[in-house]
């Protein structure tokens, strides 16, 4: 199916074997490759910076250092509402569960095969938030043509300082520069995404404030995330069945917008659809209003207990849409030691 309706569902087990490096595959044409500023020597670098997350050991704090500078001069010149171009998988919330991540790959292919959107929430909440964000920086760095990076609500100084990225840096790390490395780097993340000028991809919601994509595109975006405002709202709203207009979010941060906002919004800004991630689904992803929003989590079993689906969307280079769910991985850490290190919260 195309367009704004629902599109096919394919669902996979997860897979024992771990996904292929990120290697470049004879059919790939040389301006897909890595831009020129990356040598022969970044390359092997980034590559067995790769290898060693594949076994889930953790960069250097060097090596973090360095990728975050080089990230940070590629994220500059990007907007904030960043275009990207089919075919693409995108990609909800990955909350630190590295092992999910890489199940990811198992289902939708691997870089520079596939195209990657990723809708923020990288970090917090799973156990090993430092080596999913290190991977997905990587490969923004390796593939900047390829994949997409924006902006969740948790990417940002004082969520990550309560929900556990801050403490998993200082205990990996035994100090802060790693975290300040990576939280400095979020500040340069785009805002949103826009697919083939269709489908408007915020990590959260809309705001009140903004009424048009222009409106995005003009916010001062290198910052902490506010407590309100335009661009808190972006990372922190979310639809409601129910009520019709604004409504106050339950979250303390952002906005519920009814189904009455994101027809308006979709028809001013000529757009079939907003795809976005921030909630918890129990089978990955969800349609509602009127299929003028769809909401997608890639988070399986999320915090090690809420026993869901995730989910990724592909879109193909006709537009047509396919939802493939998947499960936990088999490695997913798991049990009575990791039931007391996971907080009882949720936002």
């Amino acid at each position: 199916m195309s367009g704004a309706t629902p599109g096919a569902v394919a669902a996979l087990q997860p897979a024992s074997a771990a996904p292929a490096l990120f290697t470049i595959p004879a059919d790939v044409a040389p301006s897909d490759l890595p831009d020129h500023y990356l040598g022969q020597e970044e390359l092997r670098g980034i590559d067995k910076q790769m290898e060693k997350l594949f076994k889930c050991e953790k960069l250097d704090e060097d090596e973090v250092r360095s990728l975050c500078a080089v990230l940070k001069d590629i994220l500059v010149q990007e907007a904030n509402v960043q275009p990207v171009r089919t075919p693409v998988t995108v990609v909800g919330d990955i909350h630190g569960q590295f092992h999910d991540l890489l199940e990811i790959f198992k289902c939708a292919g691997t870089c520079p095969s596939v195209n990657f959107l990723f809708l923020g929430d990288y970090v917090d909440r799973g156990l090993n938030s430092v080596e999913s964000v290190s991977l997905v920086f990587l490969l923004k760095v390796r593939y900047r043509h390829r994949v997409t990076l924006i902006r969740g609500n948790h990417e940002s100084r004082q969520i990550t300082q309560v929900y556990g990225f801050y403490d998993e840096c200082l205990r990996k790390y035994g100090n802060a520069n790693v975290w300040n490395y990576f939280t400095d780097v979020f500040d340069y993340l785009p805002l949103s995404a826009l697919i083939e000028d269709q489908i408007f991809c915020p990590h959260a919601g809309l705001s009140p404030t903004i009424e048009t994509l222009d409106h995005v595109r003009l916010l001062e975006r290198f910052q902490e995330v506010p407590h309100e405002g335009p661009m808190c709202d972006l990372l922190w709203s979310d639809p409601e069945e129910q009520m019709p207009g604004w409504g106050m979010s339950p979250r303390g941060a952002g906005y519920t917008f009814g189904q009455d906002i994101s027809e308006k919004f979709n028809h001013v800004n000529g757009l079939k659809l907003i795809a976005r991630a921030h909630q918890l689904i129990m089978e990955g992803f969800q349609w509602s209003q009127a299929n003028n929003v769809v909401t997608i989590f890639s988070a399986p079993n999320y915090c090690y207990r809420c026993g869901n689906q995730a989910a990724i969307m592909k879109i193909d280079e006709h537009m047509n849409y396919t939802f493939i769910q998947f499960n936990p991985s088999l490695l997913q850490a798991s049990g009575a030691d990791m039931q007391k290190r996971i907080p009882d919260y949720f936002l």
